[in-house]
């Protein structure tokens, strides 16, 4: 072979492992792997290495001698590990960590005293001591025994599965999300989540791309490694260093073996570095795995969680930081981590990293936060370090914590730990005190930050901020001692697609208001209603010409908001805040939200009586804020109670759709489906950057977030962000990626539906849908038109949303756009069915018809479903009746047949190869016009009833209660029928062939290979002694390798 290959194995796998074998890893055959485990495909852990190195890396110490753990304990220890309760995926990957993390006690009696000792299962201190071994299509029984699912790498640490990987080759479509797919679906309870309790990091690779997880993460938060150290001499050296031959021998012995040629040819010449020996390079060297298993891997409220590379290096390079010293101080700095990016995780992992790093001892660490729920959840995480984190309650009791030395790790909100300070004038000297302040900018850390440095002179202080420093406060990061490198940026973050990108829209409604009368506006909201519509609307609104000025601007800014919402989001599962600048505005809004009855909303306010915290110290509160408190009470019993019950709701249920807040839940407050924030307050600087950055959190679905401004805060964002009174405190640069005016985004739709007709240029009646599906017949152009569908579509949604799109397209274009995408939306149903294709299960589905249903008045639900199988004789004959036309109906038919032939086909090849090629002469005859739209369809019906019912006229009677002898036979008489033609006899070897397999058929006989040989030589005994037919080695060797390919896909399920 000449040209490159790309098949999986040639192109990914072998790859793969020819890199990780030149990492350190020792490569296992999957037999050697199964002898392993006992032999047995239920259990996951390669016991006998595993014991072994319990043995090797585990020494007692005692009373100055060195003892080793008895064998009785080391058994213990692997059947602790193996035999730990099932309790959901990530609850027993948890359990597991916890063993792996911390090791056991185990009782021991030496010089006669009975003692308890720790035994590790990995060597953390000494990461050489351990062992690395790599295996391929390492085969795991599911969980209800009837079948196996085999990953196609699996990597383990002292015989531990620590990490999965799923290789693709890179020409088929999307291989990378098919990767994960498949990761995803082997850890589901039905599959082989056994596997995955164990694992820490999870790959999905491709020649072209690699995405890395953990157990449990979800699609969406799968990531890309990236690093700025340059590694590629390193990398090129490793992928082109020859393995030995007694490495290459075994590598290709069996399932590789028909490799080996194009291996070894291309092994005398270089070859370039690809994406996924990068990523392998970077995640699973010895080093780097053990590293972010150990000190990168957190659980969060049920998920699992392991570090993007932004948080790796950030923390890796702050605990360099803090070794250094600068008068006679551990040097500290500033972590800018934009919102969203999981910078308070990046927190909890630098103080679990401070408290494990052996360097320093004794560490303490203080962290500082203003929020409740993350204090909680940095005690809830530390005990993966083997500690339980102590809260202060009060400054004082903080003070009495580090003054006695009682905890290392520390955690105090800001308010209490300010008002303690003051109160205490103690001095804690060491320089092992580890001060860790959220939102550090905050001018209210300034005061803080001098009581901190007197109390705690010698301590090491690392701040963080999730929106660019103001030019003003650069200078205090340096006091701090600079950024910690990565800074990672907005545009870094959405280029990572850690967040998602935030679109901008200034509605008129708050500005417009002041110069122009209150029926201008009526006018232009009125023009999409129904006559009742406008009638209903009209009796609302004469309520509010009695209105002052203030209340007619928040009445019409909630109707907006309501149609808005009801018109683009409403039923999608994605919700919305409004931002409002006082209490008394934000019932306000809630009680005009209610009359209009368009949206479910709930307020959420800090009590009226607290003067620090939230709300502007200056309101006073009113009589409808006291009153609404007093009814919060009754209803939830404390405002703790209230917070947690309506935040729950509006993350998890379909109610509230949208929450009306001051300055609450603006900062510090996480909600994937929050998507939409309506601005009707003024606001600037950080403030507006943490406000903004709600809705950037990624979803299912969840393209853009959408900002809407309702009171001119960037007008038309028609400048540069820096020109802005309320972000002109930031330099330029900081803020670049930050916001983009929707106009922008709208201005693309023009080209995205010239895209989207420009696929359908050679129809010739573009009034023919016939037309159009029977050109859609390639596979490739389907795909294509369904890609810039999606692209319009989705633009489509957003000009449709946008008040500035009415203002400057025509009603006719405008209409044009609407009925065209119904057309193209019909379309792609219709050929979905029609060739038989499957459906991609994305929430895409819900968007679409969410569209059609508010802008294009469809009476219909237009979604596409799973096609119907030709098995299921009843339904299949529904689904074809509904086609229209005999064409339609052929294509439907034969297009699901070729789809049921290519599921089954290693089943019965011989059979199903044949149907194939008549269905494939059926299809090229009517495409050219060699048979008629009947005579298609006729031809079509029969192939296909034909495959369903395995009816095939040249079958001996035999054969016909006999179905895999039947498989067997087509192997049989088609290698044998040029020397003999008579099918009664190739019917008897057949079965006779099928009696030899079945007698020699054991629990696992697919996995064990003396099995599999004596299989072998009693069948290439029987057709060279007993057949008679004088068929050559060559000829008998093919006839078997088929026979036994049938074999494991009929006899191994």
């Amino acid at each position: 072979m000449d040209t490159p290959s790309f098949k999986e194995d040639h192109i990914s796998q072998v790859p793969a492992l020819q890199l990780l074998i030149n990492l350190g890893y020792t490569y296992l055959t999957p037999e050697e792997a199964l002898i392993a485990r006992g032999g047995k495909t239920s259990n996951v852990i390669l016991e006998t290495i595993l014991e072994k190195q319990l043995c090797q890396i585990n020494t007692i110490l005692y009373k100055g001698g060195e003892y080793k753990f008895s064998n009785n304990n080391i058994t213990n220890a692997i059947n602790t590990l193996k035999n730990i309760p099932y309790d959901g995926l990530i609850r027993t990957n948890e359990k597991i960590y916890d063993l792996l993390s911390l090791g056991k006690s185990f009782e021991e009696t030496i010089l006669g005293n009975t003692k308890s000792f720790d035994l590790k299962f990995i060597d953390w201190e000494n990461l050489d001591r351990n062992v690395l071994h790599v295996t391929e299509e390492f085969e795991v029984m599911q969980s209800d025994g009837k079948a196996h699912r085999r990953p196609d790498l699996v990597l383990f640490v002292n015989g531990i599965p620590f990490a999965v990987i799923e290789c693709k080759c890179p020409d088929i479509k999307d291989p990378i999300k098919e990767a994960i797919s498949q990761n995803l679906r082997n850890q589901t309870d039905e599959f082989i989540p056994e596997l995955f309790v164990y694992s820490q990091v999870l790959m999905a690779v491709s020649k072209n791309e690699a995405k890395y997880g953990t157990a449990g993460t979800a699609d969406k938060f799968w990531a890309a490694w990236k690093e700025k150290e340059d590694f590629e001499a390193e990398v090129k050296r490793l992928v082109n260093k020859p393995l030995s031959l007694e490495i290459k021998d075994k590598l290709f012995a069996s399932r590789f073996q028909y490799v080996r040629r194009y291996f070894d040819a291309i092994e005398s010449e270089e070859r370039l570095v690809t994406s996924q020996d990068r990523a392998i390079y970077s995640l699973l060297k010895s080093d780097r795995l053990l590293k972010l298993s150990r000190q990168f891997v957190i659980y969060d409220c049920g998920e699992k969680k392991i570090a993007r590379h932004q948080q790796y290096f950030a923390v890796k390079n702050t605990i360099e930081r803090v070794s250094q010293y600068q008068d006679s101080k551990r040097k500290g700095g500033v972590i800018w981590h934009t919102q969203g990016s999981g910078k308070s995780i990046t927190m909890v992992m630098l103080a679990k990293a401070l408290a494990l790093c052996p360097s320093i001892p004794n560490p303490r660490i203080v962290i500082v936060t203003d929020r409740i729920d993350l204090d909680q959840q940095i005690c809830d995480t530390f005990k993966h370090c083997g500690m339980e984190p102590e809260k202060a309650k009060t400054g004082a009791h903080l003070m009495e914590i580090l003054d006695k030395n009682k905890k290392t790790i520390v955690t105090s909100v800001l308010d209490k730990f300010q008002a303690g300070l003051n109160k205490r004038s103690v001095e804690v000297t060491s320089e092992n005190i580890f001060v860790l302040v959220d939102e550090s900018h905050r001018s209210q850390y300034g005061i803080a930050h001098a009581l901190m440095k007197k109390v705690l002179p010698n301590a090491c202080y690392i701040g963080f901020t999730g929106t660019p420093l103001l030019k003003s406060e650069k200078s205090t990061a340096e006091k701090f001692g600079g950024f910690i490198q990565p800074i990672y940026t907005i545009n870094d973050a959405v280029e990572d697609k850690a967040v998602v990108p935030l679109l901008y829209e200034g509605r008129h409604v708050l500005q417009d208001v002041d110069q122009k009368p209150i029926d201008t506006w009526f006018t232009r909201v009125c023009e999409p209603l129904s006559e009742y519509q406008v009638t209903d609307l009209k009796r609302k609104f004469s309520k509010i010409e009695k209105l002052n000025l203030t209340d007619q601007k928040i009445y019409m800014i909630s109707y907006d908001v309501s149609e808005h919402f009801r018109k683009n989001w409403q039923g999608t599962g994605f919700k919305a805040q409004i931002a409002t600048d006082s209490k008394a505005a934000a019932l306000k809004f809630k009680k005009c939200l209610d009359e209009i009855n368009k949206v479910s909303s709930e307020v959420v306010i800090s009590a009226p009586d607290k003067r620090k915290g939230y709300e502007d110290i200056y309101e006073e509160p009113t009589e409808e804020v006291l009153k609404f408190w007093k009814n919060m009470l009754k209803r939830f019993s404390s405002e703790s109670e209230y917070n947690k019950q309506v935040i729950a709701s509006f993350k998890h249920a379909e109610q509230p759709e949208i929450l009306i807040v001051v300055e609450k839940l603006l900062t510090g407050f996480d909600a994937h489906r929050n998507t939409v924030l309506y601005i009707a307050k003024s606001m600037k600087e950080h403030t507006l950057l943490q406000a903004i950055a709600r809705v950037n959190r990624i979803h299912e679905g969840k393209d853009y977030g959408f900002i809407v401004d309702y009171y001119g805060i960037l007008g038309e964002l028609d400048l540069a962000l820096t020109a802005y009174e309320e972000l002109s405190g930031f330099d330029k640069e900081d803020l670049e990626g930050t916001l983009v005016n929707i106009a922008e985004e709208v201005k693309t739709l023009p080209q995205k539906y010239a895209d989207l007709w420009d696929i359908f240029k050679e129809i010739k009646n573009r009034r023919d849908e016939e037309e159009y599906e029977r050109f859609l017949f390639d596979e490739e152009l389907r795909h294509k038109f369904y890609e810039k569908l999606t692209a319009f579509s989705k633009t489509l949604s957003i000009a449709l949303s946008s008040e500035k799109f009415y203002e400057e397209v025509t009603e006719k274009q405008i209409n044009k756009y609407k009925d065209d995408f119904k057309f193209f939306q019909k379309l792609r149903v219709s050929v979905k069915k029609r060739y038989a294709e499957v459906v991609d299960f994305k929430e895409y589905e819900d968007k679409i018809q969410k569209l059609l249903n508010t802008y294009v008045s469809s009476d219909e639900v237009i979604k596409i479903t799973d096609p119907v199988n030709i098995f299921d004789k009843e339904n299949f004959q529904k689904e074809v009746t509904k086609a229209v036309g005999e064409a339609a109906k052929a294509d439907m038919i034969a297009h699901r047949t070729k789809r049921t032939i290519e599921e089954k086909y290693d089943e019965d090849p011989v059979f199903y190869e044949k149907f194939s090629n008549l269905l494939k002469k059926a299809i090229d005859d009517y495409r050219q016009a060699r048979i008629t739209d009947a005579q298609y369809f006729l031809t079509a019906n029969e192939i296909m009833e034909a495959v369903r019912d395995r009816k095939d006229t040249d079958m001996p009677d035999i054969l016909q209660d006999k179905d895999v002898a039947k498989a067997f036979y087509g192997v049989v008489y088609e290698s044998v029928n040029q020397r003999n033609n008579d099918k009664g006899a190739s019917a008897k070897i057949a079965i006779d062939i099928d009696a030899i397999i079945q007698r020699n058929i054991v629990v696992d006989w697919h996995l064990k290979t003396d099995i599999q040989n004596k299989m072998l030589n009693d069948i290439e005994d029987y057709l060279a002694d007993e057949t008679k037919l004088g068929l050559s080695y060559e000829e008998i060797d093919l006839i078997m390798e088929k026979i036994i390919n049938i074999a494991k896909r009929r006899y191994a399920k």
